[in-house]
C-alpha cells in the first residue's frame, strides 16, 4: 500500500510544532507530560465501542523522524528557531505508551491510550494517534453492530469503492474484520492481514454477454467450485433465478458440483428472498445460499430477519465502511499530569460543558468480572498507585450520583491497558487480525444483553476510585473562579 512508503511524521497539526517550539525555548523544556486519549460518547447511541487501530499507531511511532525535505519545509515557515530545527533533525522518540489492546470493549471517559514522555514529544503524536484510533474504532464498532444484527449469519465487508480514500478502504476493512466481519472484498487488506477475500460478480459481467444465461454459464464453467451468481441484473424471479437453476443443472450437476449461492442486490429483499428460496428448494438446491447486499445496515438487517427474509449472508458496503450514521468517533487527547523533578502534578481541564471536564492524574482503568458468570460488572478508573484486590470486597459508586453504591464481591479485577513502548522502544507485539477478532467476540460476550441492545442500552458504569474522585473535586474547587 502506498501509505507504507510515506513518511507520516508530518501528519500533525501545525500547533503541535508551534507549541513545541515555544516549550523548547522555555523553562518547561525538560517537563515530562502525561496525556490520555479517551472518548466521550458511544457512536449510534450504543452501549459500548470497540478499540481498534493500535497496530497502525505502533507502526507510526516506530517510524517517527523528520526528513531533510520536512526540515526545509519547516524552515521555510519562519516559525521555528534554529535550535528547535536541529532538535527535529535529530529527533528520536523516547516516550512510554500504554494502550487498551485492540478488540477490547471500551466505554466513555476511560483512558484507552496513555502517553508519558518529554512534553514536546507527547504533544507531537496527538493528530496521528487520534486519527488512527478514532477511524478504526468507529468502523470496528459499526461492524460489530451489523454483525450482531445478522444473528450468526456471515457478514462480508464490501465497501472499498465507497470509502473516503484508499487508506480508509484498506484500514476500514481491517477494522471491520476486528468487529466481526468474516471477509472483505478489498484484496490488499485480505493479503496484508491474512483474512478472507470475498466477492461474487458485478452486473457488468452479466451485461457483457448477449444474454443472462450465457453469462451465468460462462461463469459457472470458469468457477465450478465457487459459483455464486448475481441474479438481479434484469429480473430476479422471472429471469435471474430460472437461468441460475438452468446453469446449475446443465453445468455444475454433470461435474458433481453444487452451487455456492446467489446474490440479490436490489428490490424488496424480504419478499424476493422468500420466493427465491422456494424456487431453489423446489429445484433441488436447498443448499444454495442466498447472499443479499444493497445499502444494508444493522437496522435493515434486523428488520428483514424479523420479517422472515431468507438470507444466509450479507455483503455490507457504504454504510459500514463510512459508518454513515456517525461522522466521527470523537476521541480526544488531553494532558492529565506533568512531572517536574520527580514530582507528579495532576492537571485538569475545566469546561462549561460538564462532559468535557477531564480526569486528572496518572490513572489505570480496570474491569471487574463476576467470577461465576464471567460477565463484566463495571469499569473502575483508579490513580496509578492504587490496586484493586480481588480477594476483598470493593465498593463502587456512580461518580455523578455518589449515593448510588454497590459492594462488589466474588470478582476478578483486570487492568485494561498494557505497556506498548518503554522509552521509545516497542515491547508489545500486535496479534494477528483473526486473533483480535476472536478476542473481540469474547469481549462482547462478556457484556450483559441489556448493554448490547441497539435502542436505549443499559448504561455500563465507568466508576472512579474514591481517591481519584476526591482529587478531581479538590482541583475543581481549587481552580473555581469566584464571582
Amino acid at each position: 500500500m502506498q501509505d507504507k512508503k510515506l513518511n507520516l511524521t508530518m501528519i500533525m497539526d501545525l500547533y503541535e510544532l508551534t507549541m513545541s517550539n515555544g516549550i523548547f525555548n522555555s523553562e518547561m523544556r525538560d517537563t515530562v507530560g502525561y496525556f490520555d486519549m479517551f472518548f466521550r460518547r458511544v457512536p449510534d447511541k450504543g452501549g459500548y465501542a470497540i478499540m481498534a487501530g493500535l497496530e497502525q499507531l505502533i507502526e507510526y511511532m516506530n517510524k517517527l523522524e523528520f526528513t531533510e525535505a520536512d526540515i526545509e519545509y519547516l524552515k521555510s515557515l519562519s516559525l521555528f528557531c534554529d535550535d528547535f530545527i536541529d532538535y527535529l533533525r535529530d529527533f528520536k522518540f523516547c516516550c512510554d505508551v500504554w494502550a487498551v489492546p485492540e478488540g477490547t470493549v471500551i466505554f466513555p471517559h476511560e483512558p484507552i491510550v496513555t502517553v508519558r514522555g518529554p512534553i514536546i514529544q507527547a504533544l507531537m503524536v496527538e493528530t496521528m494517534l487520534l486519527l488512527t484510533v478514532n477511524h478504526q474504532s468507529l468502523i470496528a464498532t459499526k461492524a460489530n453492530r451489523i454483525v450482531r444484527a445478522a444473528a450468526g449469519r456471515p457478514v462480508m465487508e464490501f465497501g472499498a469503492r465507497r470509502a473516503h480514500g484508499y487508506g480508509a478502504a484498506y484500514y476500514g476493512a481491517r477494522a471491520a474484520i476486528i468487529g466481526g466481519c468474516t471477509g472483505t472484498s478489498c484484496l490488499l487488506t485480505a493479503k496484508d492481514f491474512g483474512v478472507k477475500a470475498s466477492g461474487t460478480m458485478a452486473h457488468s459481467w452479466v451485461q457483457l454477454f448477449d444474454d443472462e444465461y450465457t453469462a451465468f454459464k460462462t461463469y459457472a464453467e470458469k468457477y465450478p467450485d465457487s459459483c455464486m451468481l448475481l441474479v438481479d441484473t434484469y429480473n430476479v424471479l422471472k429471469s435471474g433465478i430460472p437461468n441460475a437453476i438452468k446453469v446449475f443443472d446443465e453445468v455444475l450437476k454433470p461435474l458433481g458440483k453444487r452451487p455456492l449461492g446467489i446474490r440479490i442486490d436490489s428490490g424488496d429483499i424480504t419478499y424476493i428472498t422468500k420466493k427465491a428460496r422456494k424456487m431453489l428448494d423446489d429445484a433441488g438446491y436447498s443448499d444454495c445460499k442466498i447472499c443479499i447486499s444493497n445499502s444494508l445496515d444493522e437496522y435493515l438487517i434486523r428488520d428483514m430477519i424479523f420479517q422472515g427474509a431468507c438470507a444466509d449472508s450479507y455483503g455490507v458496503g457504504e454504510r459500514l465502511i463510512t459508518a454513515s450514521s456517525e461522522a466521527v468517533f470523537g476521541g480526544v487527547y488531553k494532558l492529565s499530569a506533568v512531572e517536574k523533578k520527580g514530582e507528579v502534578i495532576p492537571k485538569i481541564k475545566i469546561s462549561e460543558n460538564a462532559a468535557k471536564i477531564t480526569l486528572p492524574g496518572v490513572k489505570i482503568p480496570w474491569r471487574l468480572y463476576d467470577r461465576e458468570t464471567g460477565k463484566a460488572i463495571a469499569d473502575v478508573i483508579t490513580l496509578g498507585h492504587e490496586k484493586i484486590d480481588s480477594s476483598e470486597p470493593y465498593e463502587i459508586f456512580d461518580p455523578n450520583h455518589t449515593w448510588k453504591r454497590k459492594i462488589a464481591t466474588n470478582f476478578v479485577a483486570k487492568k485494561l491497558q498494557v505497556k506498548i513502548f518503554e522509552k521509545g522502544k516497542q515491547i508489545y507485539e500486535s496479534p494477528a487480525v483473526k486473533d483480535i477478532a476472536k478476542y473481540c467476540a469474547e469481549q462482547v460476550d462478556s457484556l450483559w444483553d441489556e448493554v448490547t441492545r441497539f435502542e436505549n442500552p443499559h448504561t455500563y458504569y465507568v466508576d472512579l476510585s474514591e481517591e481519584l474522585w476526591s482529587l478531581r473535586n479538590s482541583l475543581l474547587n481549587k481552580l473555581r473562579i469566584k464571582e
